[in-house]
């Protein structure tokens, strides 16, 4: 542990999201496996239900979850033979597809519900609020530099 200790924070705090990650994950999976849904479809369902307003297309979900249009797509597919999700064409441009939850699927979830917050809780035990706060600010700033990196900007920020 000592080795941790002396790390810089950038390489600390960039293996530490990787493994806790994979280890919410992993989690997460053997949470939701008594439901038959997986993580990802998990995911799919609380982006749809949390950030968008109407049912969104194939395209904003993937940027939304930093995915391919394929993935998102995939898990849907997933979704949908559970009847937990339905894909719609776009009734002004039959070329976009539309996210769409199912009544069964706000069933689901609700009756999921309590076991998710429930790892959240424990997942977020003993955190202070402020420290909750530096964090969510720190992983914004990450989020908006990966978007940079992902569209190729040519301006360079200077590092503080």
């Amino acid at each position: 542990m000592d080795k941790i200790k002396q790390m810089p924070h950038k390489q600390y705090i960039f293996g530490a999201l990787l493994m806790i990650a994979n280890k919410m994950d992993t989690l997460l999976e053997r949470e939701l496996k008594e439901y038959g849904v997986t993580s990802k479809q998990w995911l799919l369902s609380i982006v749809i239900d949390n950030l968008f307003d109407k049912p969104p297309t194939l395209k904003e979900v993937a940027k939304e979850m930093g995915s391919s249009h394929q993935n998102v797509k995939q898990v849907a597919l997933k979704l949908q033979e559970k009847n937990l999700l339905q894909l719609v064409k776009d009734k002004k441009d039959g070329r976009v597809t539309r996210l769409k939850m199912t009544n069964e699927s706000y069933e689901f979830w609700e009756k999921t519900g309590p076991k998710g917050a429930l790892f959240t809780e424990s997942l977020f035990k003993n955190i202070k609020e402020e420290d909750m706060k530096s964090a969510a600010l720190v992983f914004q700033l990450m989020m908006d530099n990966l978007e940079v990196m992902e569209n190729g900007s040519d301006e360079e920020e200077d590092e503080e």
